[in-house]
């Protein structure tokens, strides 16, 4: 049987955009970013371009998060991908969801390919409490 939160996760999985609500490494407050998501069965994958961002970092200190979308709240433990197969399936995820952003996030790949551009990609995965 499948779980209320899933349900409700399943229902806004479409959108955009999610609300992460993140805490700061060392005063504990609570921030918001909002950022690309992809929802895979009962995960979700959030992706970063810069793994030097506040948020990332934070995130990496405190792994609970709480994620909103279009008026749905979810609480969850967010996982960073160190694991390049791993990270690879989020990213590959995202884009196949963000296809309108294919040539940019391939011009990133091209100019890191050649040297150009670091590679700064980052992703997490989050698993719902409940």
């Amino acid at each position: 049987m499948e779980s209320n939160a899933l349900t409700r996760l399943k229902r806004v999985a479409a959108r955009q955009t999610v609300t992460l609500t993140h805490y700061g490494r060392k005063s504990g407050k609570p921030y918001d970013v909002t950022i690309w998501f992809v929802v895979d069965g009962d995960k979700v994958y959030i992706g970063t371009a810069n793994v030097n961002r506040q948020w990332v970092r934070n995130v990496q200190k405190t792994l609970q998060v709480k994620l909103s979308i279009r008026g749905e709240s979810f609480a969850g433990t967010a996982r960073f991908l160190t694991d390049r197969p791993e990270h690879e399936r989020a990213m590959a995820a995202i884009r196949r969801k963000y296809w309108m952003y294919r040539p940019i996030i391939a011009l990133g790949q091209v100019l890191t390919a050649i040297g150009a551009m670091r590679d700064t990609t980052g992703s997490f995965e989050v698993t719902l409490a409940g």
